[in-house]
């Protein structure tokens, strides 16, 4: 597991198709991932910085930063693939959440 590896949600009938891991993997020891759902576009109010866009097996998905959690690791579903190129934008967002800039 790597931080921004992209995961199918394997909790059926959530309305976020995927999960983005941002947990650094100094802390891939743990038992639990700091994950962020990637909703569809049109399910949440966009604010550009707040919420990036990116695009998975296709499919336009918006990153809901207000609404990650941690999950057990067990509960993360298959690895689809990875937004480490998207980084910037990822911290960005997560920089905006927690410190307002």
């Amino acid at each position: 597991m790597a931080q921004f590896d992209v995961y199918r949600n394997s909790h059926r009938g959530s309305p976020a198709p995927y999960l983005l891991d941002v947990q650094h993997e100094m802390f891939s020891g743990l038992r639990t991932r700091i994950v962020v759902p990637l909703m569809a576009v049109g399910r949440v109010k966009l604010m550009t910085r707040l919420n990036p866009v990116f695009e998975i097996e296709g499919k336009k998905v918006v990153m809901s930063t207000t609404e990650q959690a941690g999950i057990a690791l067990k509960d993360v579903g298959e690895a689809v693939g990875s937004l480490a190129s998207e980084r910037t934008q990822i911290i960005a967002a997560l920089d905006y959440v927690f410190a307002g800039v």
